[in-house]
């Protein structure tokens, strides 16, 4: 799993900082998370191929995490785009995007499919043979989820000394990572924890955009390997947080210690600070593993 910061800051772009945007690599699958003004430029920088993005979450309509939208729509347009495009976010992104497409006389040559979110409550939004994603209903000014991405438990690993041992042929292999026993010609059934280690842990990443502390979220991201959660303030401007219903650096670390994720990355810096570096500081004296996203940083997760 590798996640690519595209943009982390707070409100307006500068020619030094992007709002927010990233990229989830997880399962030979691509994700773009919140979309905000540069983010196409920001992709054709990192080397990211706009060809495997075919999901976006948007996770709420405040300019900074989706005015880059329609442009991105709109560049997959010229690139010949022929792969369906799937945009999860809150409800009348649809009427936005579509407006300016008809107005604009640009309808995409590709199939454009949005799913509107409205649920106060977590939802299953995307789900296939190795991946979910969950909402995570957050507290902001306008309607705000933020996401959990979760792998699914994948095969059993072969033990290939057990499986030379009993010469098996490569045929079974695949019955054998399924979970499978295997009986031997002499009619000896090998019972298939004899012949596989157990599959590695799933590994799952939490996007906590814009809100409040609200200890609510942490029943939705308990355990998490990572978890990305804003903090557009330090403590010196808590009060300012509680009126623009932003967190602070120790208010995310207090929810990453409450949810016991192993690791936390901060964003959505406010552009007030002088350096990002207190923001790692303040949260580390509530939780250990902090990380900071910064544009171009990526995580090995």
């Amino acid at each position: 799993m590798k996640l690519t910061i595209l943009g982390c800051y707070a409100a307006t772009p500068r020619t030094i900082t992007n709002p927010t945007s990233q990229v989830l690599e997880i399962q030979n699958r691509m994700f773009l998370i919140d979309c905000g003004e540069g983010t196409q430029v920001q992709l054709r920088k990192h080397k990211i191929k706009f060809s495997k993005i075919n999901h976006i979450f948007i996770s709420h309509l405040h300019g900074d995490h989706f005015y880059g939208l329609i442009g991105l729509v709109s560049t997959f347009m010229l690139l010949n785009r022929t792969n369906d495009l799937h945009i999860y976010g809150p409800k009348g992104i649809k009427e936005i995007i579509v407006l300016q497409l008809r107005l604009s006389n640009s309808w995409t040559s590709y199939g454009l499919y949005f799913h509107e979110l409205e649920s106060k409550e977590s939802e299953m939004i995307y789900e296939d043979e190795k991946v979910t994603v969950k909402t995570i209903p957050l507290k902001h000014r306008v309607y705000t989820n933020g996401f959990l991405f979760e792998e699914k438990i994948g095969e059993r690993r072969l033990n290939i000394e057990a499986v030379q041992t009993y010469e098996i042929d490569r045929i079974y292999y695949q019955n054998i990572k399924n979970g499978k026993d295997i009986t031997l010609d002499d009619g000896r059934v090998i019972e298939n924890c004899v012949l596989t280690f157990d599959p590695d842990q799933p590994k799952s990443y939490a996007f906590c955009s814009d809100t409040m502390y609200d200890e609510q979220i942490v029943q939705h991201i308990k355990g998490v390997t990572a978890l990305y959660h804003e903090s557009t303030f330090l403590e010196s401007e808590a009060e300012k947080g509680m009126q623009t219903m932003h967190s602070t650096a120790k208010e995310a670390a207090h929810i990453a210690a409450k949810a016991n994720v192993g690791q936390l990355i901060l964003g959505h810096y406010s552009t007030r600070y002088d350096s990002i570096e207190l923001f790692q500081e303040e949260a580390q004296s509530i939780f250990s593993n902090v990380a900071l996203a910064d544009d171009g940083a990526s995580f090995e997760i």
